[in-house]
């Protein structure tokens, strides 16, 4: 009688065989940091040092190009950015893309009673569970299928992570502050002339209103004075604008900023404003 020949095994029997030769092998005998795990680390090493000097070289050359010119944005960025506008008012800062999540969520917890949850409460909470987790879950089944709650949690986790950082690339942000919208009502009540109206926006959107008031706006801190009727004392132009460049050197001892970052110009519309400022109702 013929012998029955005996089945060929499948690729997945074979490479559970080798796997299973090789644990038995790691348990009888372990295996040596060298050559094994620093052969490893070392082919890991290449690897991410490769890459970083890759996307070096593509930055460099995509940014300065043949036109060799450092300011020209390539496919990672350009080489250095524009020189900065220190007199800027319409500048919005924003975080690293890493740290957008956290960007928005202090959008969703913006009241001052809340926002002590999305600063410490929420990341302290998500960091207490994820260093206990494998204190936790210590059972040794590692299919994804054994473990519904890890892998559902795992899920919900890099989902609201992605929504979050999505919406934090994505969020758009007011260029002005919230006081500008006070400035046609100061036009109408002060009864402002037009010349006066760009020194008003300007004077809402550079901050001034975080130190002075002006018609009910702003806060007074430092024992800044109230600008209604800044100009019914006739200090002139020029003076205002010296002020402006250097308050400590008109007025010695003035906690004041200097604010001549802001330009000739922009500081000529600002004295216009307090000039034309004579707290008329």
């Amino acid at each position: 009688m013929a012998a029955i020949p005996k089945e060929k095994p499948s690729r997945a029997d074979e490479a559970r065989a080798q796997f299973a030769r090789y644990k038995a092998d790691v348990k009888a005998r372990g295996k040596p940091f060298y050559p094994y795990a620093m052969f490893h680390d070392t082919i890991m090493s290449l690897v991410v040092v490769t890459v970083i000097i890759g996307l070096a070289a593509i930055w460099k050359w995509s940014a300065w190009g043949m036109i060799h010119d450092p300011t020209h944005k390539g496919i990672l960025g350009p080489e250095v950015d524009p020189p900065a506008d220190p007199g800027t008012t319409s500048f919005v800062p924003r975080p690293d893309w890493y740290f957008y999540f956290l960007f928005y969520l202090l959008r969703i917890f913006k009241w001052p009673e809340s926002v002590f949850l999305g600063t410490i409460g929420v990341p302290t909470i998500a960091l207490v569970l994820l260093i206990g987790l494998p204190f936790l879950d210590r059972r040794r089944v590692r299919r994804p299928s054994a473990r519904p709650v890890a892998m559902v949690a795992a899920v919900l986790t890099i989902v609201s992570m992605g929504v979050l950082t999505w919406k934090g690339a994505t969020a758009k942000e007011a260029l002005a502050s919230e006081v500008i919208q006070d400035v046609p009502r100061w036009a109408s009540t002060e009864h402002l002339p037009a010349s006066a109206l760009p020194g008003a926006k300007l004077f809402a959107t550079a901050g001034c209103t975080a130190c002075h008031t002006y018609a009910g706006s702003g806060g007074s801190n430092l024992g800044a004075p109230d600008l209604t009727a800044i100009g019914s004392r006739n200090l002139g132009i020029q003076f205002q604008i010296n002020h402006l460049k250097c308050p400590s050197c008109v007025n010695p001892g003035s906690p004041m900023p200097p604010f001549a970052s802001l330009g000739d110009a922009r500081l000529r519309q600002l004295a216009i404003f307090l000039e034309s400022s004579k707290g008329t109702h």
